[in-house]
């Protein structure tokens, strides 16, 4: 399986993210459910990549996420959680697990595994129990391309609240008499900049 480590600029050499993203998995509610029963050996970020648009979209969450680790200030159990909740435009955490993290019906899934002194692992254990836990059909890195597969576009627009988006009225004419779900894939990579600038611009923006 593909793993990829990550070293985020502006962060510690000793914090390290592992990251990859799984798709079409047959197991997300045995995942889940180790995420419900608070399983230590299951401490990762499982996001649905059907929640988010892009490469940096995720990696913005991670290092936010990191950023309060650092200063001491979670609001999670966890820098795993923080993750997934630094994704939310909003501060209910019970809202932000359940629109970005795993359901039992999440089909595809970004892994992030974050490694930093408290609680140190290897690109190599990390990858042995993924590749013994995750049923699915392939694994890949982390690129826009990817993600942009997986992404539903009428999710993030409920999500940020983008429904007078620009980015997104263009994209909705050229969708037209199309199913927009299957052409999400289709979308330009200038489209998909700006949709990762108006959701990164509301998770920064989230409580104020």
């Amino acid at each position: 399986m593909e793993l990829e480590t990550i070293h985020l600029e502006h962060v510690p050499e000793t914090h390290i993210v592992y990251a990859a993203l799984f798709q079409d998995v047959k197991n997300a509610a045995f995942l889940h459910s180790q995420l419900l029963a608070r399983n230590t050996e299951f401490e990762y970020a499982f996001i649905d990549a059907a929640s988010v648009v892009s490469r940096f979209h995720v990696l913005s969450a991670v290092f936010k996420a990191l950023t309060v680790l650092l200063d001491g200030t979670l609001k999670t159990p966890n820098v795993h959680s923080e993750v997934v909740c630094s994704l939310s435009p909003s501060n209910n955490i019970a809202e932000a697990y359940r629109r970005f993290g795993i359901g039992p019906t999440t089909r595809d899934v970004i892994v992030i595994k974050i490694s930093h002194p408290a609680a140190p692992v290897t690109v190599e254990s990390v990858r042995t129990h993924l590749a013994a836990h995750i049923e699915c059909a392939s694994t890949s890195p982390l690129s826009d391309h990817a993600i942009a597969a997986c992404t539903d576009l009428a999710r993030v627009r409920k999500y940020y609240k983008l429904g007078g988006a620009p980015a997104l009225e263009r994209f909705s004419k050229r969708a037209e008499g199309e199913h927009e779900e299957g052409l999400v894939q289709g979308t330009t990579a200038q489209t998909r900049r700006e949709l990762t600038i108006l959701a990164v611009s509301a998770m920064a923006l989230r409580g104020l």
